[in-house]
């Protein structure tokens, strides 16, 4: 019996893409010999993405759908898409054509080699983005693997073939905020990376703000890593040490009978140093807290509107 490929692809406003990417990815798939199946995760567009796959799946037996009842962001949608795909092996690629399907072949060498993770990042820096986007994820990536328990290629992408068992074990995650990524590293196996150059987008402009980056890049660590926790408490503590310092200059300002009022400026900047430090602190361990909040209500981390597929079975 041949194996099967499920490739789950996230689609968020991509209408004019939808078409090309299916059929590069018949021409990458029709010599691999393998059963496959494409998963589109229609993530809450607002224009005819849904439509456009519906249309492809008239056409083209293995292509299936998934439609969120709203946009829950694209972790979120993998995570759909995975929970409900079938295969020995899932492929996870965006559906822009800026994951090139020529690789799919490569990755399954290495799969059939015994690798459970086959990963690509970008070996050089994205050359379709602007200068700040190269800086901003560079500096990312830097930070992350600084300050967290694992550690991420910089330019590391959702393009990944993962087998089935470690499949089966992501399915069991449902953590508030997922950061796929991350979470592909943290659970181990036998991993290889393959270096790529991404290629321009087919049609349509990146989804992701600046702001939408940043909150990424802090849920990203707190998801990975509580060091923030111990930074603030070392932080506190080394105040509260240097506090006892102004001990002496206390003393000798009394003895020498300085005025009072000659600190005044410096008293209201270090008040005001110490106030926004304890805000900072505090703001970290409201953020662990929201966090723990969230997580307790138990929702669901998305919601299927409609789909054509019907979900296995545990």
């Amino acid at each position: 019996m041949k194996k099967k490929l499920s490739i789950v692809i996230p689609a968020y406003n991509e209408e004019k893409n939808i078409s090309h990417l299916v059929a590069e990815l018949d021409k990458s798939m029709a010599a691999t010999g393998y059963d496959y199946e494409y998963i589109f995760v229609n993530d809450g567009s607002k224009d005819n993405t849904l439509h456009e796959i519906k249309l492809q799946a008239e056409t083209h037996p293995h292509v299936f759908y998934i439609e969120l009842s709203k946009n829950f962001g694209k972790d979120y949608a993998l995570k759909a898409g995975i929970d409900m795909a079938k295969g020995d092996a899932i492929i996870t690629m965006d559906a822009d054509l800026q994951h090139p399907p020529h690789l799919l072949p490569q990755m399954l060498k290495y799969w059939e080699e015994g690798y459970d993770i086959i990963y690509t990042y970008r070996e050089d820096a994205n050359p379709h983005v602007s200068r700040f986007q190269k800086f901003a994820s560079k500096q990312f990536y830097r930070f992350i693997n600084a300050i967290s328990d694992i550690t991420l290629e910089n330019g590391i992408s959702d393009f990944r073939l993962m087998d089935e068992k470690v499949v089966a074990e992501l399915k069991q995650i449902t953590e508030y905020e997922i950061f796929f990524r991350g979470m592909v590293k943290w659970v181990g196996f036998l991993q290889v990376g393959i270096p790529y150059t991404p290629a321009a987008r087919h049609t349509g402009e990146a989804s992701y703000s600046f702001w939408k980056l940043v909150k990424l890049a802090v849920g990203s660590i707190m998801a990975f890593s509580v060091r923030p926790l111990y930074i603030a408490t070392g932080l506190g503590l080394f105040f509260s040490v240097s506090a006892l310092l102004y001990i002496p200059y206390i003393f000798i300002s009394y003895f020498y009978g300085y005025d009072a009022l000659s600190g005044w400026a410096s008293l209201i900047a270090t008040v005001a140093f110490f106030g926004g430090l304890q805000l900072l602190v505090l703001g970290i361990i409201g953020s662990y807290l929201g966090k723990i909040f969230m997580q307790t209500k138990h929702r669901p981390n998305y919601i299927i509107r409609s789909t054509n597929l019907v979900k296995p079975k545990k």
